[in-house]
């Protein structure tokens, strides 16, 4: 490993970012499964999305943010509940939103980068199963191949699927995602569904969009083994991360997103080690992760699919122990770099403070404070320190 970063100069190109996703910031997206989850008495939620961070309405407040910043490229999704609200139905309005957002980042110097479906699946592909039928993949598919079609040309890359693993995890194995399943078995499946959609909709897009960059987001965890936890951590790992690691062959980047450790002994999953901080998701302040998960992806893939860090970030209250986190997970790229490993930009999560899922309004990762009641933007001390990043290519100083 190399050490040697005290220069803390990034590389001629890097590409720095931030993130949204449409469900957790446009509000008011109730033809998918997370809100009819939200409004579901029975299931583990904080509260609804609702009107989200109104970005629906205000996403050209969200497009100057972002162009202030000065990152190179903005990272949001494209809500397929509102571009095709019953199948074979094509809103041209939804379609021409979008459009208008990646024309306003392309003029103010900002790449879009668009993620296909981020978390939420329409009602209508959940009525006829969802990611538990093998015909879910090609439904995707078609609507990527449209989707490409219409916006390639304003698109700098596209992301496919964000997080299958964690969809998958969580939605059916856990059940704190719809649909609220704890079935192993049918896991398993939906793993297998989702590595067939992402497969066939890097073809849609290459298909119809030409020469615009397309891979997929992938949720990494810094697992480490405590006590004789090896095997079961290789089998958490091998369901987790590997099954879909193994479908990145051929794509043009793979999409790290990576916010902590887990400790796994011989009957799984530990708690917070005691002495280390434990943040409002629940889950250790570890930023360390980041540069663990990179090596890892690197390594497992052989190095044959270049590396994005698309989210990294912390839900805090504390804009000094945000500050602090990203700068030490960015000296864990810097040391990564060194060593070889193609990183080639890093994207920070979140542009804004919204909906976190199961969590609601608490956790705060936005560089961007958001008024639950007025919805104006606030950036913070983090937002001005990250913009002097940006702007140096280089770790700086925190203010």
């Amino acid at each position: 490993m190399n050490d040697d970063v005290t220069d803390g100069a990034f590389p001629d190109g890097f590409l720095w970012g931030t993130a949204t996703a449409a469900h957790q910031i446009e509000g008011g997206n109730w033809n998918n499964d997370w809100w009819a989850w939200e409004h579901d008495p029975d299931a583990p939620t904080a509260e609804p999305s609702g009107d989200a961070c109104d970005s629906w309405n205000r996403w050209e407040e969200d497009v100057a943010l972002v162009a202030d910043l000065g990152v190179g490229t903005y990272r949001f999704s494209v809500e397929w509940s509102r571009i095709e609200p019953e199948e074979g139905e094509w809103s041209r309005a939804a379609v021409a939103h979008y459009r208008r957002l990646c024309e306003a980042l392309r003029a103010r110097g900002v790449e879009p980068t668009v993620t296909l479906h981020h978390f939420t699946t329409p009602r209508w592909v959940v009525a006829r199963g969802g990611w538990e039928d093998p015909a879910t993949a090609e439904r995707f598919a078609a609507f990527c191949r449209r989707v490409a079609g219409e916006l390639g040309d304003v698109v700098a890359r596209f992301c496919t699927i964000n997080e299958p693993n964690i969809v998958a995890t969580v939605g059916w194995l856990l059940g704190f995602f719809p649909p609220g399943r704890t079935d192993a078995a049918l896991r398993a499946k939906v793993n297998e569904v989702f590595v067939d959609a992402h497969r066939r909709a890097v073809e849609a897009v290459r298909a119809a969009a030409p020469g615009v960059p397309v891979g997929l987001t992938l949720s990494m965890t810094d697992y480490q083994a405590v006590e004789g936890g090896e095997q079961r951590l290789a089998e958490m790992r091998a369901e987790m991360e590997d099954v879909f690691l193994d479908a990145t062959e051929g794509d043009d980047f793979l999409g790290v997103q990576t916010y902590s450790r887990m400790r796994i002994g011989p009957d799984g999953v530990l708690g917070p080690e005691e002495g280390v901080p434990v943040l409002d998701m629940g889950y250790e302040y570890w930023p360390a992760s980041l540069e663990a998960c990179l090596r890892r992806a690197w390594d497992h893939t052989g190095g044959r699919v270049p590396l994005l860090v698309t989210e990294n970030g912390i839900g805090t209250t504390d804009d000094d122990q945000r500050i602090a986190y990203v700068r030490e997970a960015l000296s864990g790229v810097l040391r990564a770099l060194a060593d070889g490993v193609d990183v080639r930009g890093y994207t920070y999560w979140s542009l804004l403070d919204n909906f976190e899922w199961g969590y609601g309004y608490r956790p705060r990762f936005g560089l961007v404070a958001v008024d639950r009641e007025t919805f104006a933007r606030t950036p913070k001390r983090s937002y001005a320190w990250f913009r002097e990043v940006v702007r140096a290519n280089r770790l700086v100083a925190a203010p």
